[in-house]
């Protein structure tokens, strides 16, 4: 929604203002200007960019448009989930979580949070360290590495689609003079003609310049920090986890430990302490 509405601030304010102070918006339709610019920017956007990376900026660029999936409910899911993983393994045993990280879509724990069971990369992170845990072949310091390695590596990769996506934003105004370069080349051969005919040629040249900062600053660059924004969110999501399964291999209780998450979360999202704890209590009395 407030992906939706920026959009139509920026064209709105830009296009009402321009007739609001009688200019003609069919004088910017330029549909050349439009092509040399837009596909000489998407050429090279081609050009530069391996093929998952391109249809990564497809997916995330209309997944904009829903909202944000990393909410302060989800968080609450995700440390109830660990919490009742811990409590179970502390209680049973680490070898009880076996058949939780091995089948997770018919594990009961997971089955009561289907918000997070949707999330393969935290599916993925969580089960795949619970299963390290239960070889009991490395140890915490060990861990902690691993994590990390695959924390620095699964945020380059996220953020790839946004860099690409910025790399074309910082391009366009480049492309506008391109195209507005062509354009004052065209009224060159038009200089005899009449000044109407002489300005109608000079507005569509500069019209390139316009389109090019427009599509620069109004969208693109706005769309490559929106894309950046979610691809920290996910990070920051996987960062909890970390938290919390690092505690626990520490030897903190499951309340210390999910206590250790709770603090990596963003402060507009975290959940208060004595919330936290009713809640995690409440999810363990019905297991």
């Amino acid at each position: 929604m407030k992906f939706t509405v920026g959009l139509i601030l920026v064209i709105g304010c830009i296009f009402g203002g321009y007739v609001g102070a009688h200019g003609k918006l069919i004088s910017l339709w330029q549909p050349f200007e439009l092509i040399i610019i837009g596909g000489g920017a998407f050429g090279a956007f081609i050009v530069a960019n391996p093929g998952h990376v391109i249809s990564a900026v497809f997916k995330d660029s209309f997944g904009l448009f829903k909202g944000s999936k990393y909410n302060k409910k989800l968080y609450m899911d995700l440390l109830t989930l660990l919490y009742l993983l811990f409590a179970k393994a502390r209680k049973e045993g680490l070898m009880s979580l076996e058949s939780d990280i091995e089948e997770p879509h018919v594990s009961e724990i997971f089955k009561a949070y289907p918000d997070i069971r949707k999330n393969h990369h935290a599916m993925d992170f969580i089960t795949d360290y619970l299963r390290l845990m239960v070889g009991g072949n490395m140890n915490a310091f060990e861990l902690e590495n691993l994590m990390d390695l695959e924390l620095d590596t699964h945020h380059h990769a996220a953020e790839a689609p946004s860099m690409a996506v910025q790399v074309v934003a910082d391009g366009l105004p480049a492309f506008g003079i391109v195209a507005a370069v062509m354009g004052v080349v065209i009224t060159m051969g038009y200089i005899s003609e009449p000044p109407e005919v002489l300005g109608m040629h000079v507005g569509a040249a500069l019209v390139g310049t316009f389109l090019g900062v427009l599509l620069a600053y109004g969208f693109a660059s706005p769309i490559a920090n929106a894309m950046k924004s979610r691809a920290e969110e996910e990070s920051s999501f996987l960062m909890c986890s970390k938290a919390c399964i690092m505690s626990t291999l520490n030897g903190y209780t499951p309340q210390i430990a999910v206590e250790f998450g709770r603090k990596a979360i963003s402060p507009h999202l975290r959940p208060g302490f004595l919330e936290l704890e009713e809640h995690v209590k409440a999810a363990g009395k019905k297991t």
